[in-house]
């Protein structure tokens, strides 16, 4: 049975703009006021640190660590906070990361599955992953989920990718895998072997090797599948 691998942030799940949103819980639960780009920075600090540290988010207690380090570097960048426990900040940061679903994404993978693919979420993720595509209502939609805390690598290491064509029982030839990342989704797939499809809702980046289909939307996705 041919499968698809799909890439989650950016391609599957949205995340809602997290600087304005701390600003309305910080302002909402500990009445303190801070401007929009003061939280801003703290949330690029805290992604920057995340994206760094997400793989040793491997299990719910290493995952809580990881949870209440992030928290710790918004507490030392946002004004205000140091008074704030770790555990107070840890929750305001959870409640600011709002994720959702893609409008495109339900109704593709519903015609993937119609059609009888596997579909695996190959993504650089801690290990809450499925919990978040079951809160956005995807969970449901996939047959697996490979994030990279689990696979012990991260895209564009190839290891990621085999990790997951081996949950979806099929070899390297028999999937593609659609991201939005020139650098882990193209690179990295093509590095395990398995082609590689371009989701780009506006225009193509520079670089985009030839030969690689993009594609605007997931809609479009069906029709490249194996």
């Amino acid at each position: 049975m041919p499968a698809v691998l799909l890439d989650a942030m950016g391609t599957l799940v949205d995340l809602e703009p997290p600087g304005p949103a701390l600003r309305d819980v910080v302002r909402e639960r500990w009445g303190l006021r801070v401007t929009a780009a003061e939280a801003e920075h703290a949330m690029h600090a805290e992604i920057g640190y995340y994206r760094a540290h997400h793989r040793e988010g491997r299990d719910p207690a290493s995952l809580e660590l990881l949870r209440r380090r992030c928290a710790e570097v918004v507490r030392a960048e946002l004004p205000g906070a140091e008074g704030r426990s770790t555990s107070a900040v840890r929750d305001a940061l959870l409640a600011a990361l709002r994720f959702r679903a893609f409008p495109d994404a339900p109704p593709a993978l519903r015609e993937l599955r119609a059609q009888g693919r596997r579909l695996v979420v190959v993504s650089n993720w801690d290990v809450s992953l499925p919990d978040v595509l079951a809160r956005i209502g995807l969970a449901e939609l996939v047959d697996g989920v490979m994030p990279s805390a689990r696979a012990g690598a991260d895209k564009p290491h190839a290891a990621i990718f085999l990790r997951a064509l081996a949950l979806a029982g099929v070899p390297p030839a028999e999937a593609i895998h659609v991201g939005d990342s020139l650098r882990e989704d193209v690179a990295g797939a093509g590095a395990a072997g398995v082609r590689p499809v371009l989701l780009a809702r506006a225009d193509p980046p520079p670089g985009t090797p030839a030969g690689v289909p993009v594609i605007a939307s997931l809609g479009e996705l069906a029709a490249l599948a194996p």
